[in-house]
């Protein structure tokens, strides 16, 4: 099955997995062979981490542990400024070499990758070949929320995907703005629904891999519409990071890339940023995903 087989090249919940023997890998200078489906995502992640000045990084999870998010059984605990600055060293993208005959060298022997916050959308373009494959043109893939719609619904018109509101505690299905989307990814990341608490302070499981800390500029939600879900979903993170002004600044620049940003306010109510190209609705029924 062709998430299985992405699943064994990049999940690092499996041990036997391509992405969990390189982070294994203890040395430096040494090539390690990658399958197409990674070589193909550590492309477009490192197109990513290039273009948002490092917005988005696969090397921050050893940051996510530290603040008791992840894999850690820390949780919900404010790592000292020093435990912080200890880690950093281990953290960039730009640390790991990609060869165009499928290897990955370390730069650095500590450093591992996470692409959860992209390989998801990978899947998601992966199953819409798929399909496209056996000759069928008018469909539409979800996996998590991320989304590739092609060609258009039964009754002729565009796919309509309704945005999450992105309020803790919302449910799944209640929507917030409604996009019409016809040949395109689409990619929606927020801080609404991880975080924690403490001491009157919230603290966002989506981090600054510059500097080490959760994300405290008001952003609670992007969403994408790009030409892949595999674009998308990594942009998304990566503008979650951004600021909403120069998240739009960036979106602005790009070819057949649409965003919508969402800011909360003090008082609690939100303040929607989109790009040129982004036409949303209020929320009306026939949706055909959540």
């Amino acid at each position: 099955m062709r998430l299985d087989e992405i699943n064994k090249s990049m999940s690092t919940y499996r041990k036997d997995s391509e992405i969990s023997r390189f982070n294994a890998l203890n040395k430096t200078g040494e090539k390690f062979y990658i399958s197409d489906d990674f070589f193909n995502v550590m492309t477009v992640a490192q197109h990513i981490y290039k273009l948002t000045g490092g917005a988005w990084d696969g090397t921050v999870k050893p940051i996510e542990n530290l603040w008791g998010f992840g894999d850690s059984e820390n949780k919900n605990r404010v790592p000292s400024k020093t435990e912080i600055e200890t880690f950093l060293p281990d953290i960039g993208f730009n640390n790991i070499e990609i060869l165009s005959s499928h290897h990955l060298i370390k730069k650095i022997a500590s450093i591992s990758l996470d692409l959860s916050s992209i390989a998801k959308g990978y899947g998601v373009d992966q199953v819409a070949a798929l399909i496209r494959t056996n000759g069928i043109n008018n469909f539409l893939v979800e996996i998590g929320g991320e989304v590739f719609a092609s060609g258009f619904r039964k009754d002729g018109k565009k796919w309509r995907i309704g945005i999450n509101r992105p309020l803790s505690g919302s449910p799944v299905n209640q929507v917030y703005k409604v996009v019409d989307i016809h040949d395109k990814g689409f990619a929606t990341s927020g801080d609404y629904r991880n975080y924690f608490e403490l001491e009157g302070k919230r603290f966002s499981h989506i981090f600054d891999p510059r500097n080490g800390y959760p994300i405290k500029n008001r952003v609670v939600s992007v969403s994408i519409m790009a030409n892949t879900c595999t674009f998308a979903d990594g942009l998304a993170t990566a503008i979650m990071v951004l600021n909403h002004k120069k998240g739009l600044e960036l979106v602005n620049t790009l070819d057949n890339t649409e965003c919508l940003i969402v800011v909360q306010v003090d008082n609690g109510t939100f303040t929607d940023y989109y790009s040129k190209g982004f036409i949303p609705e209020s929320c009306t029924d026939n949706l055909e995903t959540l």
